[in-house]
């Protein structure tokens, strides 16, 4: 049952929304290409969601288009623009069946009785509910609930799905096997999807892309690694995963890397997070180094290490977990497969990381 027509891409121009004094969205543009999973993520407030209602036309911006493929939809009514939505809350009618609940957008189209059927049929088996038609929705699961939100929303062969925190309500397992099952329909069905969300796990495993949004303006776009690991600005840091920051100054610059000396005195070289920010001998910056991008050794290493000592240790099995001291700060650092199978230690060790997971941002 795929959608109608071919992929579209969404294309987002200069988009500005207010709500009285506060600006929600500043001039967004961004382009999401055909057949692309991609993700919004950011602070609460950022203004993730209203972008997200704006392209499915809850909201008419204040200035700014927004284009499906050639089409401008940057004023048609949200039943006009022919997306599928999936919302935090499902939105499923109790009283009816799981079929009629599929159905409803069918109707409401006015689409004949037996093609109806034969739809919604369809639609319950690509999201593996078809032995479900004719319950009711009490007797489901919230895991069932939510495929059959994501059959009603592709049962009406939309051009594009938009997809609002879908998964937060489901608790961690179903959310793990959630999340694989709506990038595999989505590729199944060739759709162009929009994905808000706040779990950055969700992001990374799952997205083709995704934008970091910050106060109403797109901080970074590009793909999961990319973004994990070349982080742009000190939000987008410490918004995806975990990190250490290191305030310094910059030693010595050229072709994208920086020997930063930090406030405590030692010297670590690594990359530029932003490549329009050429940083000079004297600028403040601060090192962005994930706690995994350590490794702990006994002897000193030949350059960008810290000494210190182990305080708090988790043992995880897979991984341990060490709240690192220095002189001046103290670090989180995981190591996988742990030889020091988590254990404090009073002994003076090191930590060093390659000048390659070593990120130099702007202070």
């Amino acid at each position: 049952m795929p959608p109608s027509g071919r992929m579209i891409s969404i294309t987002i121009e200069n988009l500005v929304k207010t709500f009285g004094e506060a600006v929600a969205l500043n001039g967004i543009t961004l382009r999401i290409e055909p057949g692309e999973l991609f993700f919004l993520l950011g602070p609460s407030g950022c203004g993730k969601t209203t972008l997200l209602r704006n392209i499915a036309g809850f909201y008419i911006p204040d200035s700014g288009r927004i284009l499906f493929g050639k089409e401008d939809v940057t004023r048609l009514p949200p039943h006009k623009r022919n997306t599928g939505m999936m919302f935090q809350s499902y939105a499923l009618w109790p009283h009816m069946t799981v079929a009629k609940n599929v159905a409803f957008g069918l109707e409401e189209r006015k689409v004949k009785s037996a093609e109806i059927k034969e739809r919604v049929g369809k639609a319950l088996e690509s999201v593996q509910m078809g032995p479900y038609a004719d319950r009711k929705i009490a007797q489901l699961s919230g895991g069932q609930q939510q495929r059959v939100a994501l059959a009603r929303a592709l049962v009406i062969r939309p051009r594009c799905l938009l997809l609002d925190e879908p998964l937060s309500n489901l608790d961690a397992k179903l959310r793990l096997e959630m999340r694989t099952e709506i990038r595999r329909v989505c590729k199944e069905f060739g759709l162009t999807a929009i994905y808000v969300t706040h779990d950055q796990k969700e992001a990374l495993s799952i997205s083709d892309r995704m934008a970091i949004l910050e106060g109403g303006n797109i901080a970074q776009t590009g793909a999961p690694e990319d973004v994990y690991r070349r982080p742009r600005t000190k939000v987008v840091a410490d918004f995806i995963g975990e990190t250490n920051f290191l305030a310094g100054r910059i030693r010595s610059a050229a072709k994208g890397g920086a020997v930063v000396e930090t406030d405590a005195g030692d010297v670590l070289e690594g990359v530029v997070g932003d490549p329009n920010w050429l940083p000079k001998p004297g600028d403040e910056a601060t090192l962005s180094i994930r706690p995994e991008a350590w490794t702990i050794s006994e002897s000193r290493p030949g350059k960008n290490f810290l000494a210190g000592r182990i305080g708090e240790a988790i043992y995880l099995g897979e991984v341990a977990q060490y709240r690192f001291s220095t002189a001046r700060a103290d670090l989180k650092v995981f190591e996988l497969n742990p030889r020091l199978s988590g254990r404090t230690s009073d002994r003076e060790l090191f930590v060093g990381a390659a000048p390659d997971d070593v990120v130099v941002l702007r202070r």
